[in-house]
């Protein structure tokens, strides 16, 4: 009898329940957000100095994420949780050495404007949070960035080294923190574990240029970490390092004509001491741009001939894969950018690019509106005065005409409390004659400092007549004093006062790039192409203040101690010291010794009484006794009065 068949419910079922599984796990796949993306570029720029810009550039994106501890394959998890537990909108952390030089290096173009930073450390980031939630934030957001990059951020959790500007730095809500550390030094203990926030750290990719000998003994070095976040598009992470080296100057006789000396010819081996062996594995693009600056475009022009890879003043090793103009917000050609994409190369095939220089050149490169510095004035311990000087460059005589007349610049400067600014002194002076305040400053926002709370800040918005030349800010202040604790270990050095920060809200250093695709992808040309205004920093100022002598205490110390001892250690002598014992062992050695004296005395008809020496010896020790016992007394009263009189 056959047996029978099985029911058709069952086996129809286990097929649909798995096509059901399948379908609702690829519909989230489906609608999944875009997957992490990593990019690498490398900007390499003669200037007008003799020297080489290089500028690194590093982005990496995470889509939104809920959960805070969500696995990343590219994007470094410990950015994504200090970005989620701390509720950062925008941050931004740099590490510089050296100063910018806004005259020689330019100071109208996105570089100067974006990765030019004061020396040392600078710090600032914005909230996602409410305001009284804020500061205690910010504490525990310095103290976690220490850790990290190991520097003494968490020296920025004082409130005598944050400021929470109004519109002077950043337009902000309130919700914003800025601090900077002027002092701060830069090695190679901080690149490191910034470069272990890379996919491939430095063992592939453009980062494999970055050979440590070669990097810190450039004139500038500047690494900065900036990174913004949004419910929308995640979080974007840029990761840039510039610097400015001296490359070794060519062999053989250098030429000269009457107009200057050649410039020297360099390589990415001969800067780096490496050459690039392909790219970084996981990067979405890894490109290297040669710029060519305004000025160099301007002098081929001139001569008539095209500005290609190999012309009339320089040639490049390599022929670029493309070549983009670059225009500025004036729509006057700037620069010329030469691209090279890395993924074409390999380690049987490294990739160098240099440039050779055939004709001496002389260019120089486009300045900002007004050159900015800073100086102390006076003399003494007690008070000073600070400055700032505004040098014009004529620059709007060469793009435009002033709107309504005039030039705005807006200034952010920080201030210790220990320098206590008088702002009602402010004085102005424009091109030698005083003006008032009221026909120079627009806006102005003055937060005072507190003693051992809170620095002083200064925001103004400033309006200078477009004939101006030079203007020149003084502020009156006093030197405050510090307790002992407070000084630094190098207190005579002196105490250095942040750098001020001027910008021009009327000149935008945004760049343009008609000839190229919007979906190109490059991170590094599409920070030039944003709105950004011109801005410089001024010299951090050395003040000094009246130091105590550090080492009274140690000599104060050091005779206390030296009173105690002999205190005690003759009191304890007087004590425990058996003056009979003493007396009985001084006879036992006198009678043990004094047969030999007795018979030299009666040799010589000497008499020798015995009973007197003993006499005599006990004598002698109880005023030696009493002397102590005096001595001790008296050191005492000394001591308890002198204590006390302190």
């Amino acid at each position: 009898m056959a047996p029978p068949p099985p029911p058709a419910g069952p086996t129809l079922f286990l097929p649909l329940l798995l096509l059901l599984l399948l379908a609702t796990s690829a519909a989230p796949s489906a609608a999944a957000p875009e997957s992490e993306e990593f990019t690498e570029e490398l900007l390499l720029r003669p200037l007008p100095d003799r020297k080489v810009l290089a500028h690194f550039h590093f982005r990496s994106t995470a889509p939104p994420a809920p959960s805070v501890g969500r696995h990343h394959n590219l994007f470094p998890k410990a950015i994504s949780q200090l970005v989620k537990k701390y509720h950062i909108s925008e941050l931004e952390l740099s590490f510089t050495q050296g100063r910018w030089n806004y005259e020689q290096w330019g100071g109208f173009d996105p570089m100067s404007t974006s990765n030019a930073k004061p020396p040392g450390v600078e710090l600032w980031a914005v909230f996602d949070l409410p305001l009284s939630e804020i500061d205690a934030t910010w504490k525990s957001l310095t103290h976690t960035l220490s850790g990290l990059f190991c520097a003494s951020i968490n020296f920025l959790e004082s409130s005598t080294a944050v400021s929470a500007p109004r519109w002077g730095f950043k337009v902000n809500e309130g919700n914003l923190r800025y601090g900077a550390l002027p002092r701060e030094a830069v090695c190679t203990e901080n690149l490191t574990p910034w470069l272990k926030l890379l996919p491939c750290r430095d063992k592939a990719g453009i980062a494999s240029l970055l050979y440590r000998p070669s990097i810190y003994k450039g004139y500038y070095h500047s690494q900065k970490l900036k990174l913004r976040s949004s419910q929308t598009l995640g979080i974007v992470l840029d990761q840039t390092l510039a610097v400015v080296l001296q490359p070794n100057t060519i062999s053989g006789k250098p030429l000269y004509s009457n107009h200057g000396q050649l410039q020297p010819s360099w390589s990415m081996n001969q800067l780096f001491n490496r050459k690039l062996s392909g790219k970084c594995l996981v990067s979405k693009s890894s490109r290297i741009f040669i710029e060519v600056d305004k000025g160099i475009v301007d002098k081929v022009n001139k001569t008539g001939s095209d500005l290609s890879w190999n012309n009339e003043f320089f040639v490049l090793s390599n022929g670029p894969d493309r070549l983009i103009k670059n225009l500025n917000n004036l729509e006057v050609k700037s620069s010329f950018i030469y691209e090279y994409d890395v993924s074409n190369y390999s380690e049987e095939k490294p990739f160098d690019v240099g440039i050779t220089w055939k004709l001496p050149l002389i260019w120089s490169c486009t300045p900002s509106p007004f050159h900015a510095s800073r100086f102390l004035m006076g003399s003494g311990n007690e008070r000073g005065s600070i400055a700032l000087s505004l040098m014009s460059t004529n620059l709007h005589k060469k793009t435009f005409s002033c709107p309504n007349d005039s030039i705005k610049a807006v200034i952010f400067q920080i201030v210790p409390w220990y320098v206590k600014v008088y702002y009602h002194s402010l004085e102005i002076l424009i091109d030698g004659k005083r003006k008032t305040v009221s026909e120079v400053v627009e806006k102005i926002h003055v937060t005072s400092s507190e003693d051992k709370l809170s620095p002083g800040t200064l925001e103004m918005l400033l309006k200078f007549p477009c004939s101006m030349q030079s203007a020149t800010l003084t502020l009156d202040f006093d030197k405050g004093f510090l307790h002992i604790d407070e000084y630094p270990p190098d207190a005579n050095q002196g105490f250095d006062i942040p750098s001020a920060l001027v910008s021009f809200p009327e000149f935008n250093s945004a760049r343009n790039y008609p000839e190229i695709d919007s979906l190109l992808g490059s991170p590094l040309l599409e920070n030039f192409q944003e709105d950004s205004v011109v801005k410089s920093y001024t010299e951090v100022l050395l003040v000094p203040l009246t130091t105590p002598d550090f080492s009274m205490p140690y000599n104060v110390i050091t005779f206390t101690c030296t009173v105690l001892a002999l205190y005690f250690g003759s009191l304890l002598n007087a004590l425990r010291r058996r003056i009979g014992e003493e007396e009985r062992e001084l006879k036992k050695i006198t009678t043990r010794r004094g047969l030999i004296p007795l018979v030299l005395a009666k040799l010589w008809g000497q008499k020798v009484d015995p009973v007197e020496t003993g006499s005599s010896s006990e004598s002698t020790g109880s005023k030696k006794l009493l002397f102590k016992v005096v001595f001790v007394a008296v050191a005492a009263v000394l001591f308890h009065y002198f204590s006390n009189s302190s």
